[in-house]
């Protein structure tokens, strides 16, 4: 009997530790997230080249200021700026697309790449890279 005691008076203990402290701050959690201004809409190249255009390199990175050409690990952004793989991360609606087109984007993103806007450096606060 005073071993059942002793294990009665363990179990007691630990059961404790696992108990919400009466003097533990209590931390507010915010569920409000802001996905993109494309969210749930067609994620084009137009539809980039606007957030593009709206993105400040200089700011820091969020779902409304990002550079959706801008590549992470190989893979491209949704249209909040999430990558694949992380937190959030919503699969675009992607529109039909041609070669033609295809070739058309890639001389725009040659062009892009020549001249990049003012700030759009490596470690910029509105840079993922």
């Amino acid at each position: 009997t005073m071993f059942k005691k002793l294990i009665i008076a363990t179990l007691a203990v630990s059961a404790g530790a696992f108990a919400p402290s009466p003097f533990a701050a209590r931390t507010s959690t915010s569920l409000f997230f802001e996905y993109g201004k494309y969210d749930e809409k067609e994620w084009s190249n137009e539809a980039k080249k606007d957030v593009y255009d709206s993105w400040d390199p200089n700011q820091p990175r969020s779902t409304t200021n990002f550079n959706p050409f801008e590549t992470f690990q190989g893979n491209s952004p949704d249209a909040s700026g999430i990558y694949p793989g992380e937190n959030r991360y919503k699969d675009p609606i992607r529109p039909d697309i041609n070669f033609q087109q295809m070739m058309a984007e890639r001389a725009e993103a040659e062009e892009r790449a020549a001249n990049p806007k003012p700030g759009d450096v490596p470690g910029a606060p509105g840079c993922k890279n």
